[in-house]
């Protein structure tokens, strides 16, 4: 915590306590305990509330700590009531902190008290008294630095003995009092931690897809087992579209024992391949394969390093699935039994969120006797992967996994490489989610699938980033996963997938789509009984038109380039939503600068809907009262706009608007 007493407990002595107080200090995480988030080049903006007694004045500062050992020193100007404030930028990856301090301003006191007395028409002689008192300050101040620097300090307090009442306020006066003011009653925070992240972190788009998808068709249409190098195929493609990141369920061996068939069947046929998330299962050569093991079938480690090695040349990051649990046929099952909760009888416990029940899945006991090799174990797991060139990764329901373990592991692993982004796929409660973003996942999953009227989308968006949640927490925006098809989104077909698109890609700097059953809405269906995909590729191969001109690529190619144009859409702190008097428009806008977007979304996949929207081009700093252009990026079409009221209106068939917005 900062110093927000301005002496100790005991009776102070005259030397012991300072009369400036320290009474709010912003941003910070629970009084410092968790750092701060920012990416490379994203502000921290301190405001520090320092006060004294009487009327005397305060100089402040912030000091800046950065991970190579530097320091950045920043004046913090009053801005008003008591708040003094400055922003620095950091630019290196890891942990920074920031303190502030504040002490008297002794001749910045004296100036403006001065002055007062002129303007107050006081004696000549009470005015001399008063040079005769900065003066002796000034010598006071010379007397412990050498004779040769405090020269000139000396100088100025003769010209002030002299009567020399312009000498108090010449810049050079002020600029050596910054150097040997000694800063009665300075007062210094705790130091506030700040992680720093890659810029990815902050601004991102995630696409999704299974390698074992990634195949043509065979010769009568049916799908073909793919691999990785069929996968690395695809990735120009995903890149053409405007992605960043390309995401990968594990790849690991899966498991055979207690195999799920089709949507999920309890017994799998003779061909079915599992679910990836059944980590562990035997290799070629007969050995059993883990977590940092490559699938046969999908060509193993070599085809893995190639994927890696195209997703680099087109500029694109993988991110891998790291799921901490182990089909009964892993390695570990075998070697560390210890690792892995037991039955009465010995056998040990699959993994079970009741009614549902995964035989194909045991889940480590973190709290085992042998708990500190099995935590090294799986940060180990982490360790090989960045050793073959992965840097992001999606974490399969850490909130089911100790706090403690993600708190050292992740820290321990951002230590030796701090580039590393991390997702928490948690849907959860809000505070286990919060706590996950305290102790170091870069990314959230949020509940944006399941924010579906404009009340619920402006309110949370609201919450996410306009509140202290945006100092910590970054959210991811999926409007669907593998695990999660919406009934809502299933009903509202084609026009609904192109809304929740551009909410997602729009509303969030980062947001991410399990690409190819979200591209062809019109190929896709719900379960009869669950939230998810009928026919879903977690238990079975599928296959997709990948350059499909009736899907919704040409939609992800275009918003995609908007927001990699347009600087607004690259944060969430901007975001003010709009007034519409329509419960099915949501309208909101984006400012970065001469970067200003409008985006207008018809949350209604039935039916046209539109309304007089309220915009006040002057809140993004166009002219109020000349016209302005609203060029829709989406259907090409441009606007001329003038004044606050306009009128949108918006069909199934053309269900948003992403307006640029520029003075013309």
């Amino acid at each position: 915590m900062p110093l927000l007493h301005p002496f100790p407990d005991a009776l102070p002595r005259t030397d012991a306590f300072t009369r400036v107080v320290l009474a709010t200090l912003e941003p910070m995480l629970d009084g410092g305990r968790w750092p701060l988030r920012r990416s490379l080049g994203e502000p921290v903006d301190v405001v520090a509330g320092f006060v004294t007694d009487g009327h005397d004045r305060l100089r402040a500062e912030l000091v800046a700590d950065h991970p190579d050992g530097t320091q950045t020193v920043l004046p913090m100007p009053l801005r008003y009531n008591d708040e003094y404030v400055a922003a620095f930028v950091p630019a290196e990856l890891g942990i920074h902190t920031f303190r502030v301090r504040a002490w008297i301003d002794t001749l910045g006191t004296w100036a403006e008290q001065f002055r007062r007395r002129l303007d107050g028409g006081e004696t000549d002689a009470l005015l001399e008294a008063e040079m005769t008192d900065l003066a002796q300050t000034l010598r006071r101040w010379a007397k412990p630095a050498p004779k040769r620097a405090a020269a000139p300090l000396v100088a100025y307090a003769d010209r002030l003995d002299a009567g020399d009442r312009d000498a108090a306020f010449e810049p050079e006066l002020a600029a050596l009092a910054d150097r040997f003011d000694p800063r009665t009653g300075l007062i210094v925070s705790d130091p506030q931690p700040v992680e720093v992240d890659p810029r990815l972190a902050t601004f991102a788009a995630w696409y999704e897809f299974f390698p074992r998808s990634a195949a043509d068709p065979g010769p009568d249409g049916r799908p073909q087992p793919g691999t990785l190098d069929d996968a690395a195929r695809r990735l120009a493609r995903v890149r053409e579209l405007g992605f960043d990141i390309v995401y990968l369920p594990p790849i690991s061996p899966i498991g055979v024992q207690y195999r799920k068939g089709k949507d999920g069947a309890l017994v799998a046929e003779a061909d079915e391949p599992g679910s990836p998330w059944a980590i562990g299962g035997f290799l070629n050569d007969g050995a059993k394969g883990g977590h940092t093991d490559v699938a046969d079938e999908l060509g193993g480690l070599p085809a893995f390093e190639r994927f890696v090695a195209e997703a680099d040349r087109l500029g694109l990051k993988v991110a891998l699935d790291i799921a901490f649990q182990a089909s009964p046929d892993h390695p570990w099952v075998d070697e560390h039994p210890d690792w892995f909760r037991h039955r009465p009888d010995g056998t040990i416990r699959y993994a079970e969120n009741p009614p549902k029940k995964y035989q194909d899945v045991y889940p480590f006991d973190f709290e085992s006797n042998d708990w500190p090799a099995l935590w090294t174990a799986l940060k180990g797991v982490f360790e090989a992967w960045i050793a073959r060139g992965v840097r992001v990764f999606r974490v399969d329901n850490p909130h089911t996994k100790p706090f403690a373990f993600w708190a050292w592991c992740l820290a321990e692993l951002k230590r030796e490489h701090p580039d590393l982004i991390f997702l928490a796929e948690a849907f959860s409660r809000p505070r286990i989610m919060e706590a996950l973003a305290k102790i170091g996942f870069s990314n959230s999953y949020t509940y944006f699938t399941w924010r579906l009227s404009k009340q619920d989308l402006t309110e949370y968006a609201t919450e996410l980033w306009h509140g202290d949640k945006a100092e910590f927490f970054r959210p991811n925006f999926w409007p669907n996963t593998p695990d999660i098809f919406h009934q809502t989104l299933a009903d509202g077909g084609r026009p609904l997938h192109i809304a929740r698109f551009v909410l997602a890609a729009t509303l969030s700097p980062v947001y991410g789509i399990y690409g190819p059953p979200y591209e062809h809405p019109e190929q896709t269906r719900k379960h009869a009984t669950k939230e998810e995909y009928a026919d879903n590729e977690k238990f079975e191969i599928r296959t997709w038109n990948w350059r499909d001109p009736s899907s919704l690529q040409p939609l992800m190619r275009r918003v995609n380039e908007v927001r990699r144009a347009e600087a607004a859409l690259q944060q969430g702190r901007n975001l003010r939503f709009l007034d519409i008097a329509n419960d099915n428009v949501i309208a909101y806008v984006k400012q970065d600068g001469a970067s200003r977007v409008l985006v207008v979304v018809n949350l209604n996949p039935f039916g046209d809907a539109g309304g007089m929207l309220h915009f006040d081009p002057a809140s993004v700093g166009l002219d109020a009262y000349a016209p302005f252009v609203a060029h829709d990026t989406l259907s090409g079409e441009t606007y001329r706009w003038q004044g606050t009221e306009h009128v949108v209106h918006l069909t199934p068939g053309r269900p948003a608007h992403l307006f640029v917005l520029r003075q013309g």
